[in-house]
């Protein structure tokens, strides 16, 4: 059974990740959702977080690549063993590896060219929850970045059926397809109507 389905607009900004740029990095992961979700995050493992509660996680300052993640309608035994509908990180509470699509990913390198922080919100692996990714302060030197990013659109709601999984969610066209005209390995790749679709939204 899928516990968000019937996703609604009255429920956009479930998962807030703000970023606190300092020496190292903060991130206070908060679930929105009026459900349970389990947080991943690699490197950082998971977490399972009751409707408004928050999770600190600290990253080091030398963290080039990382990610977070949610993961819906999660099991886990005693000994952290389970499986998600979506987001399952290979059936282990503490996420090794990026979750399974589909998956809104919040992605973020710190310290990079000029010692700036990078962080986005990606669809590469599809689509599982609304989501925004905001810093709380800033260094001197970010440029007075202080603007966050989110993707709150109802993906799931809109959706085109040859993109939907069984439990509702979004599926990446490479995922689905697996044809260059979607994944684009090499050559010129131009956009197509679903990256269209998806972009506009």
């Amino acid at each position: 059974m899928s516990i968000f389905k019937n996703l609604s607009i009255s429920f956009f900004l479930f998962a807030t990740l703000f970023i606190n740029f300092a020496h190292a990095a903060r991130f206070n992961i908060t679930n929105n959702f009026p459900y349970v979700v389990w947080a991943a995050a690699v490197p950082g493992g998971d977490r399972q977080l009751n409707s408004k509660e928050s999770w600190p996680l600290d990253m080091n300052a030398s963290t080039t690549e990382a990610a977070f993640g949610l993961e819906l309608g999660a099991f886990f035994n005693g000994s952290g063993r389970g499986s998600c509908q979506t987001g399952d990180c290979g059936g282990l509470l503490q996420c090794q590896a990026y979750g399974a699509p589909p998956n809104t990913l919040a992605e973020f390198a710190l310290n990079q060219y000029l010692n700036l922080d990078f962080f986005d919100i990606s669809l590469v692996e599809g689509f599982n929850v609304p989501m925004d990714f905001s810093p709380t302060s800033i260094r001197p030197y970010f440029n007075g970045c202080i603007k966050g990013i989110t993707c709150i659109a109802d993906i799931n709601g809109q959706c085109p059926t040859e993109l939907k999984t069984p439990s509702g969610y979004y599926n990446n066209p490479c995922i689905v397809f697996k044809t260059d005209e979607y994944c684009c390995n090499f050559g010129n790749c131009g956009p197509t109507t679903f990256s269209e679709f998806f972009k506009n939204l």
